[in-house]
């Protein structure tokens, strides 16, 4: 199996819940950041925050936290939660498996119990071991779906979510599995919010991804789902994950290459696995933070790739950056555009920096498109590139 299908897909973000209302946003260019109201936190900086979310009040206790209560929120989108139980029940339970990205996983959780200590005790409310800890949306996702095959959360910062599925299609290839679950979760708190702002990389507006006023990124949460198959359990208008590709910088814990070689290299092994052209690239959705460093080195390591100007943009002035869910809320993003051939510009950006090496999409395109590049890069060096592509016919195939 060189690919697999796509057999459906889900976002939660600022935007609102489900992908009903990420086209309309996207469409009309109404960004989801506000001015930070995250409870306790003081930081002059604007968030991408979920509505309608608590700390996880209507979970069972066990696994009661903000990040939870986000995936459930995310799950109940898009009849996605249907989507998987026909699929577990025609394959059976323990050949389905789940992948989950995060960074912050249930860290709110951990803090919330911190609070509340007496006599250096945790409240008993608190004592959840399948809170606190990273795996705790991976464990999450496979109970809330009934899913008795293998769990595995990836936590390799910003990258950790496109990760899924590239460890999704080796699953698949392989047979440990004959359909994966993968996503993303993450959910702001105050080590998130604090740890950033102590970084200097958070801005006091809302981010503007390669522009030459950029100062920072805006921080956000968000919740996505998709459901990896092979190409003959999925219907016939599935787009496909062509192609993927992994590299490790092993240059800085926080910056990337000047170069973007690692970047570079990532989308490379991306473009070639899915067998295509750069040129055939239809779409590519940045990482683009609107961080000095990797708006720079991101673009430099475009021009490379593509010999010609492909439409490029980043969406994080939708939704803001993140973090462990950046993966999967643009992978959606670059299906969408697959499948209905809106190609979001980039929010913010009035005044291109005149040092980028390539240009990027200001405003928004409509365009037919056959495949479609989606960028993750994160802390520590981790870079991934997905190529989407429409299902080809039985003879191309």
């Amino acid at each position: 199996m060189q690919t697999c299908a796509i057999n459906g897909w889900t976002l939660t973000s600022a935007l609102g819940a489900g992908l009903a209302t990420l086209g309309p946003a996207l469409a009309a260019r109404e960004s989801g950041l506000r001015r930070n109201d995250f409870p306790g936190s003081g930081i002059d900086t604007w968030i991408g925050r979920v509505d309608g979310l608590d700390d996880g009040e209507a979970l069972p206790e066990r696994w009661r936290s903000r990040n939870n209560a986000l995936a459930e929120l995310g799950l109940a989108q898009d009849d996605f939660i249907g989507r998987v139980r026909d699929t577990r029940d025609r394959l059976g339970a323990d050949r389905l498996g789940v992948i989950i990205g995060t960074s912050t996983s249930s860290i709110g959780r951990t803090e919330a119990a911190y609070r509340a200590m007496d006599n250096d005790r945790w409240p008993a409310e608190y004592l959840q071991p399948d809170v606190h800890q990273p795996h705790s949306p991976g464990l999450y996702v496979a109970h809330r779906l009934g899913i008795t095959g293998p769990a595995l959360t990836i936590s390799t910062a910003c990258a950790s979510s496109a990760k899924v599925f590239a460890s999704g299609w080796r699953w698949l290839q392989s047979g440990v599995v004959d359909a994966v679950v993968v996503g993303g979760v993450d959910s702001l708190c105050h080590s998130v919010l604090g740890g950033f702002s102590s970084l200097e990389l958070t801005s006091t507006q809302p981010c503007r991804p390669f522009d030459t006023r950029r100062d920072g990124i805006s921080l956000g949460e968000a919740a996505g789902f998709a459901l990896l198959t092979r190409p003959q359990d999925a219907p016939a208008s599935a787009p496909w994950l062509a192609g993927y590709g992994e590299t490790s910088d092993a240059f800085h814990m926080s910056q990337p290459p000047e170069n973007g070689a690692g970047a570079e290299a990532a989308m490379r092994a991306a473009i070639g696995r899915a067998g295509l052209d750069a040129a055939e690239i239809g779409y590519a959705n940045l990482h683009g933070t609107a961080s000095q460093a990797n708006d720079i080195a991101e673009s430099r390591a475009l021009s490379r790739v593509f010999g010609e100007p492909v439409p490029v943009s980043s969406t994080k002035g939708w939704t803001g950056h993140t973090l462990g869910a950046a993966g999967i809320v643009e992978a959606v993003i670059a299906l969408q555009a697959l499948v209905t051939g809106l190609l979001p510009g980039t929010l913010n950006l009035s005044e291109p920096d005149p040092g980028l090496a390539f240009p990027i999409l200001q405003d928004n395109l409509e365009a037919s498109i056959g495949a479609a590049l989606s960028n993750s890069f994160g802390f520590g060096g981790n870079n991934c590139s997905l190529v989407f592509r429409r299902r080809l016919s039985g003879a191309e195939a």
